[in-house]
């Protein structure tokens, strides 16, 4: 980033404190810091913790320049520069908002808000912070509409995705999707479940003329779901489906994040 950009960048960085502290009630007198990367998290803190709902279009325009910028400097992963393992799948090891694919899959939780934990590091949080505040509005809009439909208590189930824009990422869309959770032992239903979400998320993407697609490494987080257990289900899972539907995806790309992911994945591909 030259001298320039830098300096554009500053004042928009500035120019949302401002704008994210007057539109909170609890933060809104909060002292701004004077390190750069100190206003970068807080900014992102009032990201996080904001409720859905409008904002001016002028906020939401320097919000975009700021956090397409933001995207630029992480630097854009074309599909083309993703190595393919066998057939038309690959493994990327990375920030899955880095990738340029038609969807990435967000593991998502049963209200479909994003993560409200300021700087929390589930893939929730980063995905919702860099699209901007657009995606948790389109979610609670999806959201309420099924509520009208199902009832004031309705929650997403689990293995049901829900396709969304990317807004601010450099992918397209975003298919969001809950995971099952395992409290305490794995079972063969929770299984069957992990296996329905990369086959739901697939059948999405065919119904949408989304031929590239990046799935993060659906509940191994706070969902407990052990890692090499659910690599084996999503390899498998993958594979079978492409058999099953042959040439419907250009792409699909398993996203991970820590080596010892990679290393299962890369094992169940072999």
């Amino acid at each position: 980033m030259d001298m320039r950009e830098f300096n554009k960048q500053n004042d928009r960085l500035n120019y949302l404190l401002d704008a994210f502290k007057s539109d909170s009630k609890s933060y809104k007198d909060i002292n701004i810091p004077s390190d750069v990367q100190e206003k970068v998290r807080l900014l992102r803190s009032l990201m996080n913790i904001r409720m859905p709902g409008k904002m001016s279009e002028a906020i939401i325009k320097v919000q975009d320049e700021y956090l397409k910028e933001c995207a630029k400097k992480k630097g854009i992963v074309e599909v083309s520069d993703i190595e393919i393992i066998k057939e038309n799948i690959s493994i990327w090891q990375g920030d899955i908002t880095r990738l340029k694919l038609d969807a990435i899959v967000n593991a998502a939780n049963s209200q479909m808000l994003g993560c409200f934990i300021p700087m929390h590091t589930c893939i929730d949080n980063q995905i919702h912070t860099f699209a901007g505040v657009q995606l948790r509005d389109e979610c609670n809009r999806k959201m309420n509409g099924l509520r009208k439909i199902y009832g004031k208590g309705y929650e997403q189930p689990t293995a049901i995705p829900m396709l969304t824009d990317a807004y601010n990422l450099p992918a397209k869309k975003v298919i969001h999707i809950v995971g099952p959770i395992v409290d305490s032992r794995l079972t063969s239903k929770k299984e069957e479940e992990l296996a329905l979400c990369y086959e739901n998320t697939l059948n999405m993407c065919q119904a949408n003329d989304l031929r590239s697609v990046a799935f993060c490494c659906i509940s191994t987080g706070v969902f407990h779901f052990p890692n090499r257990k659910a690599a084996e289900i999503a390899t498998a899972t993958v594979q079978k489906w492409n058999t099953v539907h042959p040439g419907a995806m250009d792409r699909i790309v398993f996203n991970v994040f820590k080596d010892e992911d990679r290393g299962y994945y890369e094992e169940f591909l072999r």
